[in-house]
């Protein structure tokens, strides 16, 4: 089912928590809602699954106007972020209970439970209580209960935030799994761009209560339209420069750290326009032991740091008059023997650069 967002506002009083939200979701897709704490995302998801009334706009489900329907008919299957599993039931109570609800037959009940604890691997607990499972089966009982009633559309709220790094891990693939099994379109809400760069087909990031940008994972790390974009979604080096112009179809910006070429630019400038350029740390380039580089935009920079951490080195450099900074990821790196405190010279890609205009959204929002 594909659910259409249309110009919706919610307002608490005087604050606008959304504003004018336009977006669509695609049928089948897995499409995550990312961002800071306080962006709107978990509102937005309330307001699809009607426990938050829209104050303006219109929510549509395959065309369909849904936006006045109470939450009961809207076919949503919902997980939580604290489960909300009934300690007293057994795994095929807490499944089965909303089927009950709606007086399902009883033929069509063991019908739905044993397709569901089939999907999520839960067959030879079906007879335990939650209080007997780790966090992450009693996650995938609460994603079962959401599949058993067939829904029209899952809804996800951060619910990998209270499992350890392990299970949030393991729990990832099952998800991805899942939804990949049965098809269903889903809304993920979450604040981890891991999780959201990993498992989505799309992701719109939200800041303030504004859309930021929507796309799929790979074209919002590549092609970030803004600072605060680029620098959300993984980790991106900003550096600050003056726009000088174009030579030989490269942008010339004008940094503390020299002239830098980019052959990306997302927006249109001209000579004496503050800009920002986004360069990831891994498209910075040292030459290190008889490794060759291309030798496009070298800079002089100084080691400041090093973090091992076994298949690679994080390395920060300070640039310029040693208030900039850059982060350099090298994997699987050689002997290198660079010392703190030692100058050395990086080489970026002209196609790797960014140029972006500023912003005022380069803090975590609220």
């Amino acid at each position: 089912m594909e659910v259409r967002f249309e110009k919706v506002v919610k307002k608490y009083g005087d604050f606008t928590a959304v504003k004018g939200l336009d977006l669509t979701i695609q049928k089948g897709a897995l499409h995550f809602l990312l961002g800071p704490s306080g962006c709107g995302k978990t509102t937005t998801l309330r307001m699809l699954a009607g426990l938050e009334s829209v104050t303006k706009g219109k929510l549509l489900f395959s065309g369909k106007d849904v936006t006045k329907e109470p939450a009961a008919s809207r076919g949503i299957g919902m997980v939580f972020q604290n489960y909300a599993l009934w300690p007293h039931m057994t795994v095929r109570q807490n499944i089965e209970y909303g089927l009950k609800i709606k007086k399902t037959p009883a033929p069509e009940i063991e019908k739905r439970i044993k397709e569901v604890l089939e999907i999520t691997q839960l067959g030879r607990f079906d007879k335990r209580l939650p209080g007997q499972l780790s966090g992450g089966q009693q996650q995938r009982v609460a994603l079962a209960r959401a599949l058993v009633i067939r829904p029209n559309v899952l809804l996800l709220d951060e619910p990998l935030s209270n499992l350890d790094a392990k299970l949030r891990l393991e729990m990832r693939d099952n998800i991805t799994r899942i939804h990949r099994e049965t098809g269903l379109t889903t809304l993920y809400v979450t604040h981890d761009q891991k999780e959201a760069l990993s498992m989505g087909t799309h992701i719109t990031v939200m800041h303030g209560g504004d859309e930021i940008q929507t796309g799929t994972p790979r074209d919002l790390y590549l092609n970030p339209r803004t600072p605060f974009l680029a620098g959300f979604i993984g980790e991106t080096n900003l550096v600050e420069g003056t726009y000088q112009g174009i030579e030989d179809g490269l942008h010339l910006i004008e940094t503390s750290a020299g002239m830098i070429r980019a052959a990306n630019c997302q927006g249109e400038f001209i000579g004496g326009d503050k800009v920002c350029l986004s360069i990831r740390p891994e498209s910075i380039k040292i030459e290190l032991g008889r490794e060759s580089v291309p030798r496009e935009n070298p800079l002089k920079i100084r080691l400041k740091q090093v973090t091992y951490l076994g298949d690679q080195e994080q390395m920060e450099f300070t640039y310029g008059n040693g208030e900039g900074i850059l982060k350099v990821n090298i994997f699987n790196a050689p002997e290198h023997g660079l010392e703190e405190g030692k100058e050395t010279t990086c080489f970026i890609l002209p196609s790797k650069i960014i140029v972006l205009p500023q912003d005022q959204l380069l803090g975590p929002g609220t």
